[in-house]
């Protein structure tokens, strides 16, 4: 069995005589599980729907047969220890809304969402089990979290207070009846007034801690529209279809309009900026340029559609009045 290191923490695992025809999730749980510890199967069958688990280097779901040929490679965060992931912590949190089913929380820009890796307190998971007496355990590591936002991501995100609205939820999500839109100030100026993205996201071979197109990742769709235009950057509503890791990102640095202060995915070119004022400005940000500005969906226990606005936190907004 491979060793989980804490450097990439990439498993690559090669199947024998015995694992031909196991389901690929019945078959990590055996070969994963056990040995890491604090990986359930649904935490595994996650994994697998968010690529995160390639075989023969492509995305595949969770009822793939295996086959003695197959080389199966899987990005696994270390687990978290279950002492540390229902911890309530006091930390302040901005509820847009709440009931007896959902909260809807305005995230602040450097939280991260949930415990993973190297991070097993501060966390927005940690915050809710303080602030709120019940949760939806549908999830064992992710207490009533239904989707994710990255860490320097800011803005709007629903959490379930019960099973049967974690159920629901995770539904519509899944079938794509949430509506998602963000605002993203990217680098230079759009040719046309919207567009569509559409393409295919995982893991970036080269570099694991990152995503990439790749044409035999899982699909994606974003669409962006023109929302303002300065003289070197174009403020851009975009709604996402889908839900891959770091899609927004990704799909705006693959047209050549990167995130601004985006480090990862810009190649640099925050240090391009012509003028030295505002190149510090970017610089002093301390984050990337996106924000979770809308989300609705059906209510789960109403069914009721709910629609929920964030502005511009004062720092992105800021650096909008300093452009014009």
């Amino acid at each position: 069995m491979p060793k989980l290191t804490e450097e990439n923490q990439v498993l690559v695992l090669a199947p024998d005589e015995t694992d031909i025809g196991k389901r690929l999730d019945a078959y990590l749980a055996e070969k994963i599980a056990e040995k890491v510890g604090g990986w359930s199967r649904s935490r595994l069958q996650r994994l697998i729907e968010d690529g995160d688990v390639l075989v023969n280097q492509k995305p595949v779901k969770s009822s793939y047969k295996i086959n003695i040929s197959d080389e199966i490679e899987v990005e696994l965060t270390a687990a978290v220890a279950a002492s540390n992931l229902f911890a309530p912590e006091d930390i302040p949190l901005d509820i847009v809304y709440e009931d007896q089913d959902i909260a809807v929380i305005n995230k602040s820009a450097g939280m991260v969402v949930h415990p993973g890796a190297g991070v097993s307190t501060g966390t927005l998971a940690n915050a809710l089990a303080f602030h709120f007496a019940g949760l939806s355990k549908a999830d064992e590591v992710r207490p009533g979290i239904v989707h994710r936002l990255d860490k320097d991501t800011s803005g709007l995100i629903v959490v379930a207070k019960n099973e049967a609205a974690h159920e629901n939820l995770g539904e519509q999500f899944s079938s794509r009846k949430v509506f998602k839109s963000y605002l993203a100030l990217v680098h230079g100026q759009m040719e046309a007034s919207k567009g569509k993205i559409e393409e295919p996201i995982a893991r970036d071979r080269s570099n694991r801690l990152r995503m990439a197109v790749i044409r035999s990742g899982r699909g994606a769709v974003s669409l962006w529209r023109v929302r303002q235009s300065f003289e070197k950057f174009t403020l851009l509503g975009v709604e996402i279809k889908t839900g891959r890791t770091h899609q927004i990102r990704v799909h705006l640095a693959h047209i050549r309009h990167p995130v601004v202060g985006d480090e990862t995915y810009n190649g640099g070119r925050d240090n391009t900026i012509a003028d030295p004022q505002i190149r510090k400005a970017v610089a002093g940000l301390s984050r990337f340029f996106l924000h979770a500005e809308r989300l609705e969906f059906e209510h789960p226990a109403t069914g009721e559609l709910v629609k929920f606005y964030s502005a511009l936190p004062p720092e992105l907004e800021g650096f909008l009045q300093f452009l014009l």
